[in-house]
């Protein structure tokens, strides 16, 4: 058995980090691709079908209120912060304050970060810098990225001085190279529902409600909070 999940970035390691388990007590292998929210529902929209989807709350509710979902199948895997992470080893920057975060900013010579049209943490990024009042002195130092894992493995392979990356934090935790240095500052923070639900077009929907009852449920909690889940 095989269970087909299209699932948001931010949701790439808490999949990859519960699947074995998964596996064995259902005997069902669990596939997922990954990407930024946009490119994700764009991928539904061009008639891609899959078992589970894991997106934002809203996107969720869009896709429900268009009958893409079976009823009463979405569930909340919890909230994610929008962080900013280094490369492992080096000292944590001091992002407490906005002041803080616009001058070690504004420090990097390179600053790798996911799609600023379609990912949620991209295009909050995007936005925070520019309220910070910083987008024109360091746009050509930004390094977007199709997704927050691509960001985060570009950072920790990157040479450049002062290398920092933004993106959810659970990409953050669950990618090799990095360490997180800090959520984003009060005024600056975003936070973020991501759920699952059972698509329309699910081949076996009591595996897929199964997988999500897993999932989201209690067994599974302190799980989520390690990978940066606030549940």
């Amino acid at each position: 058995m095989q269970l087909n999940v299209l699932g948001a970035g931010a949701s790439e390691g808490i999949l990859q980090a519960m699947q074995e388990e998964f596996l064995a007590t259902t005997g069902a292998e669990v596939k997922g691709i990954f990407g930024a929210v946009s490119a994700i529902k764009e991928r539904l929209d061009s008639g891609e079908t899959c078992d589970v989807i894991i997106l934002t709350a809203p996107m969720l509710h869009e896709l429900k209120a268009q009958d893409r979902l079976l009823a009463d199948t979405t569930a909340a895997l919890g909230h994610v912060a929008t962080g900013i992470a280094v490369r492992a080893g080096e000292a944590l920057p001091r992002i407490d304050e906005n002041e803080q975060l616009a001058a070690r900013l504004k420090q990097a010579d390179a600053i790798f970060f996911p799609d600023p049209l379609r990912a949620t943490a991209g295009i909050h990024f995007v936005g925070v810098l520019k309220k910070l009042g910083i987008y024109a002195d360091i746009e050509a130092r930004l390094r977007p990225l199709p997704n927050g894992a691509l960001a985060m493995a570009e950072l920790a392979q990157s040479t450049d001085a002062n290398a920092l990356g933004c993106t959810q934090v659970t990409e953050i935790l669950y990618s090799r190279g990095v360490s997180l240095a800090g959520v984003l500052p009060k005024g600056f923070e975003l936070s973020t529902l991501y759920a699952a639900a059972v698509s329309r077009d699910a081949s076996d929907p009591d595996l897929a409600r199964r997988f999500i009852a897993f999932l989201t449920g209690v067994a599974t909690a302190k799980l989520r909070e390690g990978g940066g889940f606030i549940v």
